[in-house]
């Protein structure tokens, strides 16, 4: 009668009988609740197991959350104030132990050897080293064009020290830093509006930019799309009145706001150092600091990392990683470069954006649309189910080349907890994993990430990409 008969309708026996495709016959009890519990298609774990166990999991962790949120809610900026003194204090004792000596002063080059530094009373101290590294960081930019922009904006350094609610705010720019500020202000409940002049996240995928700020909508959040803001003026009731062009229709318009903050780029903090001086070489439109794959700059003894550098990720981990191994080379323990590539990273918006490797347009751009296969889907969170929260946004694609081995050039990932996925998938992406390797991963069930180790829908069939079951 048949060509197969499976014994049981749990997980195993339904994947088996499902991937064969055939006529097949499933022998089961009815689905009762009582002593020595009896259930239907979906075994140990949909009825009794994996699934009921993560959502009251999920259950017992908002609870936790809950209580959290209570002395969070009335002393979260308190928290933080003491969380970032504890480190600064933490760091300053910690340099010591290293046998670090720490001055206190504001650094500028009198000459290639030596640096000049004041302290905020105006006492000089005069130091010289046989070589010098430069890693001053970046500081936000103020769109000086803007009457009022200085005057009455904030950036996002300054948010975080307000002693007061900055109420409603708009929040001008595209950046992660912007839609991360923008999501978080909504999350605590303000009235928060995006003016973002072109696209959003330039630089990272662009579909996965789109999704992230429609859920952000969906969210509660307002954008102003292909706006420009042109002035602020202050208010007699001290709120600021923002008067903005829309690029597309021309037209003028204008809205009030408690706060307005600018996360409109950084810049390098180079200007006080007098690098033109002993010759260090920066780009005349961005500030930065040329240096090689040595991470050497114009003047042989002169070295910088981190953000304030031409062409590197402006990321924590990166300049943490260059300044180790600048230091291993500087004093023989280590000739290891710098690796650049494949660096992963997260946008802590509302819902999180995760990536390492290529985006879709730059893998094409590189490779060509005929040699690049993108494996997609959307998929529910587990957790989104019971609340029927909207998962529309939800979604992933892996970017692989179409060869034999199917390398993986980049991975992308839309949900709850994207930056703990990402950081486990990169290190296979790092080692040069392919598509082939990944379907051999299993999946920790039930989780978002192990539906990446499911992906065989690809953009090419124009099939339904919509993940339906287990």
């Amino acid at each position: 009668e048949y060509d197969l008969l499976v014994i049981g309708g749990g997980s195993g026996g339904l994947a088996c009988a499902k991937e064969v495709k055939l006529t097949w016959f499933v022998y089961f009890t009815f689905f009762f609740f009582f002593l020595g519990t009896k259930w239907g298609l979906g075994g140990t774990c949909v009825n009794v197991g994996c699934i009921p166990k993560k959502l009251m999991h999920q259950a017992a962790l908002l609870g936790s959350a809950l209580k959290d949120a209570q002395i969070l809610s009335l002393s979260a900026l308190f928290l933080f104030h003491s969380c970032s003194s504890s480190l600064n204090v933490r760091l300053c004792c910690f340099l010591p132990n290293r046998k670090v000596k720490y001055f206190n002063v504001k650094g500028s080059f009198s000459d290639p050897h030596t640096i000049r530094g004041l302290t905020k009373g105006g006492k000089e101290t005069i130091l010289t080293a046989e070589k010098i590294v430069i890693a001053t960081g970046g500081r936000p930019k103020y769109p000086i064009h803007v009457a009022g922009a200085l005057e009455y904006g904030i950036t996002s350094d300054d948010l975080f020290w307000l002693k007061e609610s900055p109420g409603k705010t708009l929040v001008v720019g595209a950046s992660y830093i912007s839609l991360e500020c923008a999501g978080f202000l909504t999350g605590i409940g303000l009235d928060t509006t995006v003016m973002m002049r072109s696209i959003p996240l330039r630089g990272f995928d662009q579909q996965m930019a789109s999704l992230v700020t429609e859920y952000m909508e969906s969210y509660g959040t307002k954008f102003l799309k292909k706006c420009i803001p042109t002035k602020v003026e202050k208010l007699e009731s001290n709120r600021l009145q923002v008067t903005w062009k829309n690029t597309d229709s021309g037209t003028e318009e204008t809205d009030s706001f408690d706060t307005v903050m600018w996360a409109v780029g950084r810049a390098p903090d180079t200007k006080a150092l007098n690098l033109e001086t002993v010759g260090v070489k920066t780009n005349s439109e961005t500030g930065k600091i040329i240096v090689d794959a040595r991470e050497a700059t114009s003047v042989p003894h002169i070295y910088a990392v981190g953000d304030i550098t031409e062409g590197r990720p402006e990321l924590t981990p990166t300049a943490i990683a260059a300044g180790k191994l600048l230091a291993q080379r500087l004093f023989g323990q280590s000739s290891e470069l710098m690796d650049y590539d494949n660096v992963p990273t997260t946008v802590f918006t509302p819902l999180e954006y995760g990536c390492v490797g290529l985006s879709e347009e730059k893998a094409v751009q590189c490779y060509g649309s005929d040699n690049i296969e993108v494996y997609h889907a959307y998929y529910k969170p587990l957790e989104f189910t019971v609340a029927e929260r909207d998962a529309t946004q939800c979604y992933m694609k892996m970017v692989c080349l179409r060869e034999r081995e199917q390398r993986i050039l980049g991975l992308h990932f839309i949900g709850p907890n994207a930056g703990e996925v990402i950081q486990g998938f990169a290190l296979g992406i790092k080692c040069g994993a392919t598509y082939p390797q990944l379907m051999k991963t299993i999946g920790i069930h039930p989780t978002c990430a192990e539906e990446i180790t499911k992906l065989h829908i690809t953009k090419r069939s124009g099939l339904d990409a919509t993940v339906t079951g287990c």
